[in-house]
């Protein structure tokens, strides 16, 4: 196929705004199908939170370092790519939590975002107690409309399964994953067909075990060989051959249903805008009214030479409750456990990743406190004492926090465009790569459909 040819002001077919993950492969997808595409990102690099860092010498990756394998979407587009030979699933030791008294345990094995299908097992009953066990059990006997009103994550597991269960389970959990509290989660956002599930099987418990009968056997995630970032390549290779024009360090200033206005003063139309860029600029571009700038979630990597962590004494990572006391972090992945590629890279060394909310660590503090607040937050979470001289190597990356609901300007949107990202697909590959081949495809239909304008 020949790539279309873009003329200075000629009206492109579509105009992407943002370069993330859901920006490039929608870009990606619409140029395969032939029509003209140009891609703004205010960044000089394409593909967003999936991006790599170098630390103790070691490629690694700066931001998500696994996919959800549910559906098989991010395997079946790895596949595409030439990266299905590559795709690797972690190490089957699994998690811990750690709970906000100070305990430690591994992560039951049959929960669905730390909702679990068997509130009678004992790994349900080392965390949440007697009591907690006996609340989630009610769950079976209360009518399936209880709580199917609940518009949270939060909100529904505690109407079925009481405090405990969300408070020592689900908590850690879900905010380790979706950097937010599972009461400010839409629970169809986050766990889309929970509802109904519920409904159809008249208990919680039985729901998730429903949902994850469906899901294909192994891991719930898996990885690349190499790290995530390596998806990020070909994808920007595709878009050159299909002639995509890819303009970076390009901030777009304001947009409409078929205009872009860079902050150059450039208009750029196209018969279709998608707008790809994260919540807080969403908002700005759609509402024209100022959000609350969006928090930071930091990324800290250590790179230590520790033989005690040869033991995996928490197997691949920790969680965090809200509110543990001494703690900063809000989870730790022992990376070169979770990944044996990883692990052969970094010969005898151990790489943790720690993730850190704002406030508590934000923008401005200085690399040196993340890093000791790393290494003191390990120590307690590994169980290892892990000390300035162990240290070989130190990285850090910062990322923009989801958009809490009530920090943005309750405004109705005046412009309307087609999206797609993490602002509408939610969090995590699998979901915005689905969202954004979705889109493509429906605009694509409808646009090869229609006659372009002159």
């Amino acid at each position: 196929m020949t790539p279309p040819v873009v003329t200075p002001g000629a009206v492109v077919d579509v105009a992407v705004v943002g370069g993330g993950m859901g920006g490039i492969v929608l870009a990606r997808d619409l140029a395969a199908a032939g029509l003209s595409v140009v891609l703004f990102e205010a960044s000089d690099r394409l593909g967003g939170e999936v991006s790599r860092h170098v630390v103790a010498g070691i490629a690694l990756d700066a931001g998500a370092e696994s996919f959800a394998t549910r559906g098989g979407t991010v395997a079946g587009f790895a596949t595409e790519l030439g990266l299905g030979d590559d795709i690797v699933l972690p190490d089957p030791r699994g998690a811990w939590l750690h709970e906000a008294d100070g305990e430690s345990f591994p992560i039951p094995r049959t929960g669905l975002l730390g909702i679990p299908g068997d509130p009678s097992a004992a790994d349900v009953r080392a965390v949440v107690g007697e009591d907690g066990v006996r609340r989630a059990l009610a769950d079976a006997d209360l009518p399936a409309e209880v709580g199917t009103e609940e518009t949270t994550l939060g909100g529904l597991v505690r109407a079925r399964m009481g405090e405990a269960v969300v408070d020592r389970l689900v908590s850690p959990i879900v905010s380790g994953v979706h950097s937010l509290h599972p009461d400010l989660l839409a629970v169809d956002r986050v766990a889309p067909g929970l509802r109904s599930a519920l409904q159809r099987e008249g208990s919680l418990a039985a729901a998730v075990l429903g949902l994850r009968a469906l899901a294909p056997a192994g891991s719930a995630v898996a990885g690349i060989r190499g790290g995530l970032a390596r998806l990020v390549d070909p994808i920007v290779a595709d878009l050159e051959r299909h002639g995509v024009d890819v303009r970076l360090g390009t901030r777009v200033r304001s947009i409409d249903e078929t205009s872009v206005e860079t902050a150059g003063g450039e208009h750029v139309r196209a018969r279709r805008v998608v707008l790809a860029v994260g919540d807080h600029d969403a908002v700005a571009l759609t509402t024209r009214a100022s959000s609350v700038p969006p928090g930071a979630i930091t990324l800290a990597t250590l790179v230590v030479d520790r033989p005690e962590l040869d033991a995996a004494p928490r197997g691949t990572g920790v969680l965090v409750a809200p509110g543990s006391t001494g703690l900063r972090a809000k989870a730790l992945t022992h990376a070169t456990v979770k990944w044996s590629w990883l692990a052969e890279l970094a010969g005898g060394r151990h790489v943790l990743r720690l993730s850190f909310d704002s406030p508590v660590v934000d923008r401005g503090t200085p690399d040196v406190e993340v890093r000791d607040a790393a290494l003191a937050d390990a120590s307690t979470l590994l169980g290892v004492d892990l000390a300035e001289r162990h240290l070989v190597g130190f990285g850090r990356a910062t990322w923009d926090a989801p958009r809490r609901a009530e920090a943005a300007a309750v405004t109705e949107p005046v412009v309307e465009v087609v999206q797609a990202g993490g602002a509408v697909a939610g969090r995590g590959l699998a979901a915005i790569v689905a969202h954004s081949r979705r889109q493509a495809a429906t605009l694509g239909a409808a646009l090869s459909s229609r006659p372009s304008r002159d």
